[in-house]
C-alpha cells in the first residue's frame, strides 16, 4: 500500500509541476534579431517586439523595462531582487509577468514595483520563496498562479474587484483556511481554485458561485459544512483525496448536488459511501475504510428513470470485495462501466 501512496503522489507531482508551464512562451531565437527598444541583459524580438525575454540568464535582479513591452519572460534565473523602478515605464502596459524558478522573497520585493502594475492580465511567481501573496492592483488580473512558495499569509481584500480573475493556483503552499476565508468572495468569473498540498482543515469561506472545479487535495481537511456545496452551484470537479475526511464529517446529503460530474475522496478515513446525487459520473473511493456497499446512498430508489450516472467507481483498499455488491445493484449502476474492487 505505501508503495502505492509513494507512486500516486508522485503523478501527482509531476503533473503539478507540468500544468505551470501552460503559459504560451516561445524561445526568442524562433522571432530573429532584437530589438534596440530593450534591456541590455535581455532579447526583445524585432518580429515580437512586445515582448522581453530574460529568462535562464542567471539575472539575480530585474533589469529595467522600458515602454512598449507588455510580455516579460523572467523565469528560470537566479533574481532575488526586484528594485524600485524597474517596472516604471510600463505601470499601465504590461500584461505578463513570469517571475518562476527564481529566489525572491517579500523582503526584497520592493514598493513601486508590482504594486504599481494595474494593466497586467497574467502573474506567474511559482517556484520562489515568497511566505504572502504578492498581488499587483489589476483589474485586468484573469489568471494568478504562485505555486510552490511559502505562502501563509494572503492579504485581506487583495482581490477585490478583480472581475476578470478566472483562475488561482496557490498549490504547494501553506495556506490554512483561515488565511484564505473571504479572499474570493465577489469574484464572479472565478471557475477554478487549486490548494493541493496545503494546511487547509475545512474548505475556505466565501468562495464564489461560478467555481466549477476546486482542488484540495494533501490537505488536513476532516469535515465539510452543510452548507458549503449549495453556495457553489457550478461545481463540477471536487477533488479532496489524501485529507482526514470521516463519516461524521460529512453531514447528511452535503455532496448531493446535481452539478458535480466528478468527487473525488480516495485516502481519506471514510467508512460508508457518501451520499451523492444521480448525475455523479466519477466517484474515487480508494483507500478508505468502507465496509459496506451503501447502495442507497447511489440511487435512493431505482426505476426507468431513475438511476445513477456513474462511469467509474473506485473502491480499492477498502474492506469490501464485489461480493459485497448487492445483487440488485445492476439497475441502479447500469451505466458504471468501471467499478474497482482490490
Amino acid at each position: 500500500m505505501f508503495s502505492l501512496r509513494v507512486l500516486i503522489f508522485a503523478v501527482l507531482v509531476s503533473l503539478t509541476v507540468g500544468q505551470y508551464y501552460d503559459y504560451d512562451y516561445q524561445p526568442a531565437s524562433q522571432y530573429g534579431h532584437s530589438s534596440a527598444n530593450c534591456a541590455q541583459e535581455c532579447d526583445c524580438p524585432i518580429n515580437f517586439p512586445t515582448a522581453m525575454y530574460c529568462d535562464s540568464r542567471n539575472l539575480k535582479f530585474v533589469p529595467i523595462v522600458p515602454s512598449g513591452i507588455k510580455y516579460l519572460y523572467l523565469q528560470n534565473n537566479l533574481i532575488e531582487e526586484i528594485k524600485a523602478g524597474v517596472f516604471d515605464n510600463v505601470t499601465a502596459e504590461l500584461s505578463w509577468l513570469v517571475l518562476d524558478h527564481n529566489q525572491l522573497t517579500n523582503e526584497k520585493v520592493a514598493k513601486g514595483t508590482i504594486d504599481k502594475l494595474t494593466g497586467l492580465h497574467k502573474i506567474f511567481f511559482s517556484f520562489n520563496k515568497l511566505t504572502e501573496a504578492v498581488i499587483p492592483p489589476s483589474k485586468s488580473l484573469d489568471e494568478l498562479k504562485m505555486m510552490n512558495n511559502q505562502l501563509s499569509k494572503f492579504p485581506a481584500g487583495s482581490l477585490a474587484g478583480m472581475q476578470n480573475l478566472t483562475s488561482v493556483h496557490l498549490q504547494n503552499n501553506e495556506l490554512t483556511s483561515k488565511a484564505l476565508n473571504g479572499v474570493f468572495k465577489g469574484l464572479n468569473k472565478l471557475v477554478a481554485i487549486d490548494l493541493t498540498q496545503n494546511k487547509l482543515k475545512k474548505l475556505p469561506s466565501g468562495m464564489p458561485s461560478s467555481l466549477e472545479t476546486f482542488y484540495g487535495d494533501f490537505n488536513e481537511i476532516s469535515s465539510i459544512a452543510a452548507g458549503d456545496l449549495k453556495e457553489l452551484p457550478k461545481l463540477t470537479h471536487m477533488r479532496l483525496a489524501y485529507n482526514q475526511i470521516t463519516d461524521a464529517g460529512i453531514p447528511a446529503g452535503v455532496f448531493n448536488v446535481t452539478s458535480l460530474i466528478e468527487l473525488d475522496l480516495s485516502y481519506n478515513n471514510l467508512q460508508s459511501i457518501p451520499e451523492i446525487n444521480e448525475q455523479l459520473e466519477y466517484l474515487y473511493l480508494q483507500v478508505n475504510q468502507i465496509n459496506k456497499f451503501n447502495l442507497e446512498n447511489i440511487c435512493k430508489f431505482s426505476g426507468p428513470l431513475n438511476y445513477s450516472r456513474l462511469k467509474n467507481l473506485r473502491l480499492d483498499g477498502n474492506n469490501i470485495t464485489y461480493a459485497d455488491l448487492p445483487h440488485d445493484s445492476s439497475n441502479c449502476l447500469r451505466q458504471a462501466s468501471d467499478i474497482i474492487f482490490d
